[in-house]
């Protein structure tokens, strides 16, 4: 009786074992795949970064031919928040939106200021 309960509790083992090894072989497959992806990700991403720096660098001076052209054209952005200001709402960053109950901000005018000169 013995020997039977322990042959039992060796072929139970080598079943386990068995399990383990299979268990084993997918992980290895799976990390496998995972290390693929990822080298092709870092090519694909090496790829772009090299294309967004070729278009930015094509980009770049046409913005500062804009800027020197222009040095004196603020935009509509700065209109609208002159605009936001007058109508009694702050524009800085600290209290943007609220309503300025009629008192000047020194915030929002040294914004403003700063995106006038």
């Amino acid at each position: 009786m013995k020997d039977r309960n322990f042959l039992d509790t060796v072929m139970e083992f080598e079943q386990q074992l068995e399990s383990m090894q299979q268990q084993f072989v997918d992980l290895k497959r799976f990390v496998a795949h995972m290390m693929e992806e990822h080298q092709t990700l870092q090519t694909e991403n090496l790829h772009l970064r090299k294309r967004l720096e070729e278009l930015l660098s094509k980009e770049q001076p046409t913005v500062k031919q804009k800027k020197k052209g222009n040095s004196l054209d603020i935009g509509e952005g700065y209109d609208n928040l002159a605009r936001l200001y007058h109508e009694g709402f702050h524009v800085c960053h600290v209290h943007f939106g609220s309503s300025r109950k009629g008192e000047d901000c020194l915030f929002c005018l040294s914004f403003l200021n700063k995106e006038n000169s």
